[in-house]
């Protein structure tokens, strides 16, 4: 062999490795998002956090990854059509937003792996196999339910507090149920009387909040839950026009205008769902990577909305919230 063909080989070799390398950093994953809103604007307080926490981890859209995002509205058939959209593509990973779409493409797919967010005991409902150990093709980050300390800061709120309207979507009435049943079992050593109203569709907050006595020995308190999410502007202009004190379950329903909240900073967890994608993207399997929980929960009380409806809360309660808003 001649030496400028050995030099030619030998440089060649040398070279091949870092071109194999830089080859597959330029792969492009392709990950979908299926959401429960009808848009991104719907979506944009979490959708922004989501592709942030991606893009943290080094995901530059257009560059290594491309999202294909799909909005359901809301609609149950929606979710199942858009999830076996989702799994006819040649995706990487999907991200799906709240129960519904996890459910959906959880039957639409046993192959590409789910990163669920926001889903209340996902066991009970045969998402995964255990929190631990999830099994399958899915995992993600699970909301616990923390009906007893809401109820104890709401009855803090109002001494004089007796009776609780939960305000529930009977179009979620397996997850709905169970809502129900916690928040009475936590109301028992309370003194409190909880009772189910039903809100049904966009157009029946009116309806639900005309049900509830405009005293003080009375308020309400939401579940998790995406339509109310998607109304929360609206349930909360209305809450306010009865006089109705709400407890809710997160931050998002405060700055959107009800009292207060106690429950996962919900923007968080979806900046960190980018983790678990990452990891699978590299090739863990989700069936062994645990569920995760939060593991903060914040106080949020709305003053502007506390003196809108003649409240006058404890001064002792506002230096125990996590945040105020005036």
């Amino acid at each position: 062999m001649k030496r400028r063909e050995f030099i030619t080989l030998l440089g060649g070799a040398a070279t091949w490795p870092l071109s194999a390398r830089a080859q597959q950093r330029r792969k492009v994953a392709r990950v979908g998002v299926l959401w429960h809103a009808g848009s991104a604007e719907q979506e944009a307080v979490f959708l922004r956090p989501l592709l942030q926490g991606m893009a943290e981890l080094g995901y530059v859209e257009g560059q290594n990854v491309i999202y294909e995002h799909r909005f359901a509205a809301e609609q149950p058939e929606r979710f199942k059509a858009m999830a076996a959209e989702l799994a006819q593509l040649n995706l990487d990973a999907i991200i799906t937003s709240a129960p519904a779409a996890s459910y959906a493409a959880k039957l639409a797919t046993t192959t590409i792996p789910i990163v669920f967010i926001v889903v209340p005991d996902p066991v009970e409902g045969g998402l995964v196999d255990s929190l631990s150990r999830p099994g399958g093709n899915s995992t993600g980050y699970a909301v616990v339910d923390v009906s007893p300390k809401r109820l104890q800061l709401f009855k803090e709120s109002l001494p004089g507090l007796s009776r609780v309207a939960l305000l529930i979507n009977p179009d979620n009435r397996s997850t709905a149920q169970r809502f129900v049943d916690h928040a009475q079992a936590a109301g028992d050593p309370l003194n409190l009387t909880v009772q189910p109203v039903e809100v049904l569709g966009p157009q029946g907050f009116e309806r639900a909040f005309s049900q509830i006595p405009r005293d003080r020995k009375t308020g309400a308190m939401t579940v998790f839950d995406s339509m109310f999410f998607n109304e929360r502007r609206k349930m909360a202009q209305i809450a306010r026009a009865h006089g109705v004190p709400v407890m809710a379950p997160t931050d998002v329903y405060v700055t959107a205008g009800l009292l207060m909240s106690y429950g996962p900073n919900l923007v968080d967890l979806y900046r960190r769902a980018g983790l678990y994608v990452d990891k699978i993207l590299k090739g863990e399997k989700p069936g062994t990577l645990p569920v995760e929980q939060p593991v903060k929960y914040d106080f949020i009380v709305n003053l502007k909305t506390a003196r809108a409806i003649g409240l006058d809360l404890p001064p002792s309660l506002l230096a125990r919230a996590d945040e105020v808003i005036e």
